[in-house]
């Protein structure tokens, strides 16, 4: 995959209205579910107990939905390069949907809208909409609308 690489506010300018991607998929297996719930000390059964779960609502074990929305920096990553900056920070979200599940085994990819670029002191502040898709399912499983701050350099 080749990344598409911006060293300037004028250069994501140039991006907006335009998405990028899809990247390559990664599977959410139980071990990565786990491993979140342990971190975030979120072990709803839904989530870890997959005896229980079978008899739930999906049938199955399902990922936290923040758990899909963390993999948002690394897949972003596939798709968009910053280069030159003296730093590109994490702003926060604007909207986030989790409009379906993510069962377990579930192979999920994303696309980048490149919403905007606000030109702000000493750089810009960028906004994306970072869809996740989950394989084989007609909804995306997360919609986020993510802000970085980037500082030219």
């Amino acid at each position: 995959m080749n990344p598409t690489r911006v060293g300037s506010v004028a250069a994501l300018e140039a991006l907006v209205g335009k998405e990028l991607g899809p990247t390559d998929w990664k599977e959410v297996d139980q071990e990565r579910i786990d491993a979140f719930a342990e971190a975030t000390e979120d072990r709803q059964w839904i989530h870890v107990d997959p005896e229980r779960a079978a008899a739930g609502p999906f049938g199955t074990t399902i990922a936290h939905g923040l758990l899909t929305l963390s993999l948002g920096p690394a897949l972003m990553e596939e798709l968009l390069v910053f280069e030159g900056f003296a730093h590109v920070l994490n702003y926060g979200y604007g909207k986030i949907r989790f409009p379906a599940p993510t069962p377990v085994g579930s192979r999920l990819r994303m696309r980048l809208g490149v919403t905007s670029i606000e030109r702000v002191a000493g750089g810009g502040q960028l906004c994306v909409t970072q869809t996740f898709e989950r394989e084989g399912a007609e909804k995306p499983v997360c919609v986020a609308a993510a802000l970085a701050r980037l500082i030219e350099g």
